[in-house]
C-alpha cells in the first residue's frame, strides 16, 4: 500500500489516467467473461472437460457487444504506444530502443508462463502422462497467447505506423477498415485466404485510433476544447507530438473527442452492427460460439469494428465522470495496482481454471451441472470466488516479474543504436511472434510431450534471448 501511495503521488499531472482505467477494466472483463461462460463436463472416459456456454445462451449474444473488449485494449495500447514513443524520441532515443524497452514488459511475463508450463509438461510426460492430454491442457492454458500475437505485431509496427499516422491521419484506419471489408468478402464468397490479413488489419485499425486519441489529448483542437468542458486539462505537448495545426478531412491526425463525437460514434457503430448482424450475414455474438461457421473475432470482421466504434463512443461519453473519479487517491491506487500486474492476470487466468478444476476433481467435489440450469447459475458465484483466490496466488508468485519489468526502462538510455541493434530487435520480435503463432495454430489434440512443438519453443527462447541481450545494452554506441 505504501508503494501504491508513492506511485499515486508521483503521477504526472498530464497523465491520461482514463487510459489506465480502461486497460484494467478490459482485462478484468476478459478474465471474468472467460470464467463465467465456462461449462465443466466429462468425456466418455470420465476426464473433466471444459467448453464455452455461449452456444446454449443465445439470449446473451447482444451482451457480447460489451463483453468483447479486445478493441478497447488495442485502443488504449495505441494511445500508450504513441505516448511512450514520442517521449523517447523527444529525449533523443530511436525506434529500436523503444522496441527493446517494450519487450521487457511484454516478453518477460510471457516467457515466465511458457517456461513454467513447459516444465510442468515435461514432468508430466516423464511421469507417464499421455502427450495428447498434455497438449490439450497446454493449449487451453495458452489461449491468451492468440491475442498476444496480434498485439506484439502491432507493437513491432508502431514506429512505421505512427509515422504513417503523422502523414495521413485518420485515412490510415479507414484504409485498414476497407481491407477488412475485402477480407470479409473472401470469407463469404471466397477465396477464404483473402480474410487472413484481417487478423492484422482489424486490430491495427483500432490501434491507429489510439494514435489519433493520443494526438488529440496532447494538443486538442479548439473545437474539441470548446465542446467538451467536462474532460481533463490538456497534457503537455510532446516534443515529437502534434505541434502543427491539424489537417482537415480524413487526413486529420486528432480524434474528435467531444460529447457530440461520442454520440456519433455510439450511434453509428450500433446502427452499423445492427445492419451487419440482423440484416447482414454476420453472427450477433462478438465472441467465439461453438459450431458457428462465422466468427466475428477470428479474424476481426466489419461487424466487430462497428462494435469497436460504438465502444469508442461510450468511452468518450464516460470520460468526464471517470476522470473526476480518478482524481481521488483510492480509485487511482486501485487502477495502479491492477496495471502493475495486468498482463500477468491475463496470461495466468486460464491456468487458474485448470488448477482449480484439477484440485476439485482430485478431491471428488467438482460440480458438473448442465448449462443454463438453476444449479449451473448457482455455481457461478462460488466458481468465480474460488477462481479469484487461485489467481491471486498465481499473481503473487509471478506478478513481481511484470512489476519489475515495468520499472525497467531502456528508454532512459538515449544513446543511438547501431543498425545491427535495430535488425536484431526486429528479428527477436519476429522469432517470438512466429513461435507464439505456431503454438496457437497447432491443433489441440496433437501429441506434444512438452505441450508445444519443440521448434516453436526453440524459436521463442532464441527471440526472447536476443531481446534480453539487447536490453542489457548490446548494440548501443556513445
Amino acid at each position: 500500500m505504501r508503494r501504491l501511495r508513492q506511485l499515486a503521488e508521483r503521477t504526472p499531472a498530464g497523465r491520461e489516467r482514463y487510459v489506465d482505467l480502461l486497460r484494467a477494466l478490459a482485462i478484468t472483463m476478459v478474465v471474468l467473461g472467460h470464467w463465467s461462460v465456462t461449462v465443466i463436463g466429462r468425456d466418455p472416459t470420465g476426464q473433466a472437460t471444459g467448453h464455452s456456454a455461449l452456444g446454449d445462451l443465445r439470449w446473451a449474444y447482444p451482451l457480447t457487444w460489451l463483453a468483447q473488449v479486445m478493441p478497447v485494449f488495442f485502443l488504449v495500447g495505441g494511445y500508450a504506444n504513441a505516448a511512450s514513443l514520442t517521449r523517447l524520441r523527444a529525449r533523443g532515443g530511436d525506434s529500436a530502443g523503444w522496441l527493446i524497452d517494450r519487450s521487457a514488459r511484454l516478453v518477460r511475463p510471457t516467457s515466465t508462463l511458457l517456461l513454467v508450463l513447459t516444465a510442468a509438461a515435461a514432468v508430466a510426460w516423464l511421469l507417464g502422462a499421455d502427450p495428447t492430454q498434455i497438449r490439450e491442457v497446454f493449449w487451453f492454458a495458452t489461449i491468451p497467447l492468440w491475442f498476444l500475437v496480434a498485439y506484439l505485431a502491432a507493437v513491432v509496427l508502431t514506429p512505421p505506423m505512427y509515422a504513417l499516422h503523422r502523414r495521413l491521419g485518420l485515412a490510415v484506419p479507414l484504409a485498414l477498415v476497407a481491407l477488412v471489408g475485402l477480407g470479409d468478402l473472401g470469407r463469404l464468397s471466397g477465396p477464404e485466404e483473402l480474410s487472413y490479413g484481417n487478423y492484422l488489419f482489424g486490430w491495427l485499425a483500432v490501434h491507429q485510433l489510439g494514435f489519433a486519441w493520443h494526438d488529440a489529448r496532447a494538443a486538442p483542437s479548439p473545437a474539441n476544447a470548446a465542446a467538451d468542458q467536462t474532460g481533463p486539462p490538456p497534457a503537455p505537448t510532446d516534443a515529437a507530438g502534434p505541434s502543427t495545426p491539424d489537417r482537415p478531412g480524413v487526413r486529420r491526425r486528432r480524434l474528435p473527442t467531444s460529447r457530440r463525437a461520442g454520440l456519433a460514434f455510439l450511434a453509428g457503430g450500433l446502427g452499423t452492427v445492427l445492419l451487419l448482424t440482423v440484416l447482414g450475414p454476420w453472427p450477433v455474438a462478438m465472441l467465439k460460439v461453438p459450431d458457428e461457421r462465422l466468427d466475428n473475432a477470428a479474424p476481426p470482421s466489419l461487424a466487430l469494428l462497428a462494435v469497436a466504434a460504438g465502444q469508442l463512443g461510450l468511452i468518450l461519453l464516460l470520460r468526464g465522470p471517470a476522470e473526476r473519479m480518478l482524481r481521488r487517491s483510492r480509485p487511482w491506487q486501485l487502477v495502479i495496482a491492477v496495471n502493475l500486474v495486468v498482463l500477468t492476470v491475463f496470461l495466468w487466468h486460464l491456468s487458474a481454471a485448470i488448477l482449480l478444476i484439477g484440485l476439485l476433481d482430485a478431491v471428488g467435489t467438482l460440480p458438473t451441472p448442465a448449462v443454463d440450469t438453476a444449479a449451473w447459475w448457482a455455481w457461478r458465484v462460488p466458481w468465480l470466488l474460488l477462481l479469484s483466490a487461485v489467481l491471486v496466488v498465481l499473481v503473487a508468485i509471478f506478478g513481481p516479474v511484470e512489476a519489475r519489468s515495468g520499472r525497467h526502462r531502456t528508454g532512459r538510455q538515449t544513446r543511438r543504436g547501431t543498425p545491427a541493434r535495430t535488425v536484431s530487435a526486429v528479428a527477436g520480435y519476429a522469432a517470438v511472434l512466429a513461435a507464439l503463432l505456431v503454438n496457437s495454430t497447432t491443433p489441440q489434440h496433437t501429441p506434444e510431450p512438452l505441450g508445444t512443438p519443440v521448434p516453436a519453443l526453440v524459436a521463442y527462447l532464441a527471440g526472447a534471448g536476443v531481446l534480453r541481450l539487447l536490453r542489457s545494452g548490446w548494440g548501443t554506441r556513445g
